[in-house]
């Protein structure tokens, strides 16, 4: 709708358009500890309060890579975006962010394209 709106007001510069999404692969029982039960509750949209107002909060991609790639690949943003920006947690360090970032590249990336 974005792109098709500038269309219509005469804009010929055709601008990137980017999702986020927060992705957290289940690839071993580390990850499936931490955020294993969470995504019972985080896999469907949420509604909090950010800034003083209501906020609406998209849902968290949170299971085995199989699954997450096949569920992305059907998301019509992730589809029609020229990048997609994936969110991870940062609290749990660099090593533990590798092997997420590693699982999303290898095993969830290629599908996307």
């Amino acid at each position: 709708m974005f792109r098709d709106a500038r269309a219509e007001a005469g804009d010929d510069w055709q601008p990137r358009v980017w999702v986020s999404r927060s992705v957290l692969p289940l690839i071993d029982d580390e990850t499936r500890r931490y955020f294993g039960l969470r995504a019972q509750v985080d896999s469907k949209n949420q509604f909090g309060h950010l800034d003083g107002g209501l906020a609406r909060f998209g849902r968290s991609f949170i299971c085995e890579p199989d699954v997450i790639a096949v569920e992305l690949a059907a998301d019509a943003a992730v589809q029609a975006a020229d990048t997609v920006l994936v969110t991870v947690p940062n609290q749990l360090g660099v090593e533990f962010n590798a092997r997420i970032l590693e699982a999303i590249v290898m095993d969830i990336a290629p599908s996307l394209n």
